[in-house]
């Protein structure tokens, strides 16, 4: 018997996490938060959000808030312009089934 279903393939999203502060999280001392930039793969942007905040826990950080902004065609439909240097980033997230952050912009209130 074989398996007809169909295996989803896996997908880079872009997402917008917003991080507090936690000992060991390696933002700078003055810094009360930060914002990154990730591509994360996932077979939907539910798993591709799973994962990214249990590597972002792994490293220390205290992720708060995530904002999906989907996928590269998603993107390209709302109307996103799309860099050469973020589709690098974006096609390495796919062939190394990861999570890239791609940008940390650090906050004080």
């Amino acid at each position: 018997m074989t398996d007809t279903s169909e295996k989803r393939p896996q997908q880079v999203y872009t997402l917008l996490v917003e991080v507090g502060r936690k000992p060991g999280d390696g933002l700078p001392k003055a810094a009360t938060g930060a914002t990154l930039m990730i591509y994360a793969t996932g077979v939907d942007e539910a798993e591709a959000v799973r994962e990214a905040v249990a590597v972002l826990k792994q490293a220390d950080m205290a992720p708060l808030d995530v904002t999906g902004y989907g996928t590269l065609d998603e993107r390209i439909a709302q109307g996103h312009e799309i860099e050469d240097e973020e589709r690098a980033l974006m096609n390495r997230a796919l062939a190394e089934n990861s999570v890239i952050v791609a940008q940390v912009t650090p906050f004080n209130d």
